[in-house]
């Protein structure tokens, strides 16, 4: 990641994560964070203006058409990795300051190319949750049963596919996904647990706002805190639609509780997962 200057940083601070890990959750509490310390009054449809606050790499689908010169649906993963690096610099540079930028990809590359450009990117937040929590949100997500998704999570080099708004992902197994943002340390990546998250909300969007060079004061951490939590952003969703749902589920927002997985799994499915991943759940105390 490059260093930037900290009277006036810039480039992208990705928001990453395997999905269904609590990004969606993050940028919300950005949405408000940068909305009380603005100064700007709540808005209706709140929930559909997080890109106010921050974008989603994989829906800049007018950048990637740009550059491809042709529809996301007619390109190859191949040719929409070709263009990566260009669409991500280009945010960079048509930002005054920084960017902040969700993202399911993997740290990596596809076809020698690299998903993250180190050259527009000035750091990142990595979610990480435990995976037997993962698995029934992800099967929601993508239309499928439990089984199904926890095959997925346990496939290596997974990747989605092109559509017409959506650049493709690369997300790995959960193993490979974690792996990739967090084994090397670095002080500008910020690894935070979505269990820690709901546990010491304080402390750690406290220190998620620090790290991205925000002073927000106590009340108004609490605040942003508040109307980010889960039931908050359930209840906004029951109120109208939420574009980022994805078609094949009811609700984006079904349950972000820890530790449901035990009502939700069998024991062979937990036990499935548990020896697909043990090295990397073990790191972060799962298991």
């Amino acid at each position: 990641m490059i260093n930037t200057d900290s009277e006036n940083p810039r480039g992208i601070v990705w928001l990453a994560s395997y999905p269904k890990s609590g990004n969606t959750w993050l940028r919300a509490f950005l949405y408000h964070l940068v909305r009380i310390g603005a100064g700007i009054p709540r808005e209706d449809d709140e929930l559909n203006k997080l890109d106010r606050a921050s974008g989603y790499e994989a829906k800049l689908f007018g950048l990637f058409q740009q550059f491809l010169g042709k529809p996301l649906a007619a390109a190859s993963r191949l040719e929409v990795m070709g263009v990566r690096s260009m669409v991500q610099l280009t945010v960079a540079e048509r930002m005054p300051n920084v960017a902040m930028m969700k993202t399911h990809n993997l740290l990596g590359e596809v076809g020698g190319m690299p998903t993250i450009n180190f050259g527009a990117s000035a750091g990142a937040i990595y979610i990480v949750r435990d995976p037997r929590d993962v698995a029934p949100s992800l099967a929601k997500h993508l239309g499928t049963s439990i089984d199904q998704a926890i095959e997925v999570m346990a496939t290596p080099a997974f990747a989605t596919n092109n559509n017409a708004e959506t650049a493709f992902e690369i997300w790995g197994t959960w193993s490979e996904h974690v792996e990739s943002w967090t084994q090397t340390p670095n002080p500008s990546v910020l690894v935070v647990r979505y269990e820690d998250m709901l546990d010491q909300p304080t402390e750690i969007f406290g220190r998620i706002a620090a790290h991205l060079k925000q002073e927000p004061t106590e009340d108004q951490l609490a605040e942003a805190i508040e109307l980010s939590s889960f039931d908050k952003l359930k209840q906004l969703e029951d109120k109208g639609e939420f574009r980022e749902r994805s078609a094949r589920a009811e609700r984006f927002f079904v349950s972000g509780k820890a530790g449901s997985w035990r009502d939700k799994l069998t024991e062979e499915q937990a036990e499935r997962v548990l020896r697909a991943h043990s090295a990397v759940m073990s790191q972060f105390g799962y298991g």
